[in-house]
């Protein structure tokens, strides 16, 4: 039996930095990681071919935050390593480009004559209040505020595809934190008025690792290491022995460990499982399909998002747009985003039939780069996603409540909340977890609802 003041579970960014924080207070800290390698969901693949390296995040990371403290952090650990990149995003739909933000001169040249048409008599019928707002669901949010034709369009078919299920049994919270204007008033202020500010318009500058956010966690587990803390890797946590009230021993395949206190960033549904409550939670996971180009750049976007629901991916992204680094001089590379449930016929697929699929719809989107491929190869992540659907906010709520009883037990984390938010809130939450345990007036409220209030959740930007 291995014992230590904390153990933590999961080896991401919210689990490194809260081992950090205890270690530089004088606590022994463990922490255990089921991968062979730190990081979480904010590691960085590698494709080395004929000498060449390609890298690819897990996801679209990149560093916004409001807090200071933390980004004077980030740049101490990265230095130099740590760039300044600017988003460029658009969006694809029926083989027209959509610009994003949306701009009128963009609007009136590429959309059909009837989405525009249709999509005046929604703003009309908004701004004379005909339109009442309707917080039921994802589509009542959408439709009420944006008009039907917009979300037939663009909202529903997209968010169908990323989430599996219909608009009508998605939660409204999404939309509170991810739709970044109000509604079709603020999006005319928006077209007709270029300095008309909105609170919640997009932060459009970021900071970046030069390769890749993988490095960030790598360079957190050496400073964590050198306070004198424990990471254990391929040690999956799988069994814990537990009263009514106290975690005593948490179990793996290999070991027993025991702790006075426990910080998982393990996924709350599988965390709840394991101390005897089914949650009902779930998540929407992820498949990365990444091409390397013998071409110097695929598009000058960021990110392009995919609305239409017949086409495979939700995103296509460039990775050399965040960084030069990403991919080799001369060369470029693509990850596309294909969401999908663990174990379905996506998941599950062999590498060559899904990049053929993906082929015929890159086709379809007017990129023809069949002999421009390099090399490919794909990974997963299940836990990419909170499916926020109708009922998650009770059962959530219920979860909390049972894993409150445990006085050792604090969870943080993206995927430890059940919260869709950002690599600088996940940060926050595991350094809130850490100032728990430390006593410095946090509870464990603070830590499940931090920066939960209904703005858009990368708007505010200290870069």
């Amino acid at each position: 039996m291995l014992q230590s003041d904390v153990l933590i579970i999961g080896a991401g960014v919210s689990g490194l930095i809260a081992g950090i924080e205890l270690a530089k207070n004088g606590k022994s800290v463990i922490i255990l990681e089921k991968h062979s390698c730190v990081g979480g969901q904010c590691k960085t693949e590698i494709l080395t071919k004929n000498n060449d390296t390609y890298r690819f995040d897990y996801g679209g990371h990149r560093f916004i935050t409001n807090n200071e403290k933390l980004l004077n952090f980030i740049e101490d650990i990265l230095g130099d390593d740590l760039l300044i990149a600017k988003r460029k995003s658009v969006i694809l739909h029926k083989n027209r480009v959509y610009e994003y933000p949306l701009n009128i001169k963009n609007l009136l040249k590429v959309a059909p004559f009837k989405l525009l048409f249709a999509s005046f008599i929604d703003s009309v019928k908004i701004i004379l209040n005909i339109s009442k707002q309707d917080n039921t669901n994802f589509e009542t949010w959408i439709s009420s505020r944006f008009g039907k034709t917009l979300y037939n369009n663009f909202f529903a078919p997209f968010s169908k595809k990323l989430w599996g299920i219909e608009p009508k049994n998605l939660s409204s919270h999404w939309a509170d934190q991810r739709i970044s204007l109000l509604d079709l008033k603020d999006v005319m202020k928006k077209l007709f008025f270029k300095n008309k500010k909105t609170v919640r318009t997009y932060a459009s500058t970021y900071r970046y690792p030069k390769y890749g956010f993988g490095t960030l966690p790598l360079k957190m587990e050496k400073i964590f290491k050198d306070l004198g803390g424990k990471i254990i890797t391929n040690e999956e946590v799988n069994k814990f022995t537990f009263d009514n009230k106290t975690i005593q021993l948490v179990h793996t395949n290999t070991q027993t460990y025991k702790a006075k206190d426990i910080i998982s960033t393990m996924p709350l549904n599988e965390m709840s499982l394991k101390l005897g409550f089914n949650s009902g939670l779930k998540f929407r996971s992820l498949r990365f399909l990444c091409l390397c180009l013998n071409i110097e750049d695929f598009s000058p976007n960021t990110w392009q998002y995919v609305s239409d629901y017949d086409l495979l991916p939700t995103r296509i992204q460039e990775p050399k747009r965040r960084s030069n680094y990403m991919s080799p001089k001369g060369k470029s590379s693509i990850m596309l985003e294909i969401p999908c449930n663990k174990d379905d016929n996506i998941w599950n697929m062999k590498e060559d039939k899904l990049l053929e699929i993906v082929k015929k719809d890159l086709k379809r989107l007017k990129f023809d780069i069949e002999d421009k491929i390099i090399d490919y190869f794909s990974f997963s992540t299940e836990h990419a996603y909170t499916l926020m659907d109708i009922n998650y906010s009770e059962k959530r709520e219920q979860t909390i409540n049972y894993l409150n009883k445990f006085d050792n037990l604090i969870m943080a984390g993206r995927q430890g909340t059940f919260r869709y938010i950002f690599l600088d809130t996940a940060m926050e939450t595991g350094l809130m977890a850490a100032q728990y345990i430390l006593n410095k007036n946090i509870t464990k409220e603070n830590i499940y609802n931090h920066r939960n209030e209904k703005t858009v959740i990368e708007t505010k930007s200290i870069v």
